[in-house]
């Protein structure tokens, strides 16, 4: 079996939004597989959580709590960041939000910390890490975008224009590195609804074909990304599509969304339950 090309072991990890969910499950098997994680999340007590199971298996860890809406608070802590842990060599951008309302629900409040969030926090934490990896030329910086960053759909407005906007956060970074012939990666994640409480309440009409996908699932999948240095994971694969149905007429796309049910999957969104 080929070794894989960006390991774990050895190598220190950023991993945004890792109080729960993927966030949390992706830190367990990197810790398992020897990385030296610093786990990033707004969510003090759940970070708490995280860091408490991971300690079991003696790996590094190392947490700060940080609101990634905040443009300030991610300078602070990237520097606190550096001067404790020195540079990172994989950075996963994987914290999100979810409103779940439409366009004229949603408070002003709501969309500005969707795109705060899933947006801009993509530019502020990336250019934090970046600078050292380039002077090193080597790293690896991870998207977690979102099938919804391919296709919009209604009650999620804000969150598919801003996982659009990190879909071309991904493509253009990799156009940068590539054009300074940089060895520096990047990767980027388009997964359908995952089922990790965050989008609880959605639908698909047809789940043979365009399944809600299962945590461990898509954490193994996105983990093999990043360790084989594939550039773009969509998944499931049906998802792939949507490129080859956009030159259709809208008519003619619109109706396929409208068959695999994606136009009507968030009509009983709860999301996730407060604690």
């Amino acid at each position: 079996m080929n070794e894989p090309m960006t390991a774990f072991r050895d190598s220190t990890i950023l991993l945004t939004g890792a109080a729960s969910g993927l966030g949390r499950m992706m830190a367990r098997t990197m810790a398992a597989e020897g990385a030296r994680l610093v786990l990033w999340d707004v969510d003090a007590r759940g970070l708490e959580a995280t860091h408490a199971e991971l300690a079991a298996t003696r790996a590094p860890v190392t947490t700060y709590v940080c609101d990634l809406s905040d443009r300030a608070a991610i300078a602070a802590t990237a520097a606190r960041t550096l001067a404790d842990c020195g540079p990172v060599d994989i950075l996963v951008n994987n914290a999100g939000v979810v409103s779940g309302k439409t366009l004229l629900d949603a408070a002003d409040a709501d969309i500005e910390r969707t795109f705060a969030v899933n947006a801009l926090a993509l530019f502020w934490v990336t250019r934090a890490f970046l600078p050292a990896m380039l002077a090193r030329n080597r790293g690896h910086v991870v998207t977690i975008a979102s099938a919804a960053g391919l296709v919009g759909t209604s009650r999620l407005v804000d969150y598919c224009a801003s996982k659009h906007a990190a879909v071309g956060f991904d493509e253009s970074l990799r156009f940068e590195l590539r054009r300074e012939r940089s060895k520096v990666l990047t990767t980027v994640v388009c997964p359908f609804y995952i089922s990790t409480g965050m989008f609880a309440g959605v639908r698909t009409r047809v789940p043979w074909l365009l399944p809600i996908l299962e945590p461990e699932y898509a954490v193994r999948r996105i983990l093999a990304a990043i360790r084989t240095d594939r550039r773009r994971l969509i998944m499931p694969r049906v998802v792939v599509t949507t490129y080859l149905a956009r030159v259709l007429p809208v008519a003619a796309f619109d109706a396929i969304m409208d068959f695999l049910g994606v136009s009507r999957s968030m009509d009983e969104f709860r999301g996730r339950t407060p604690h």
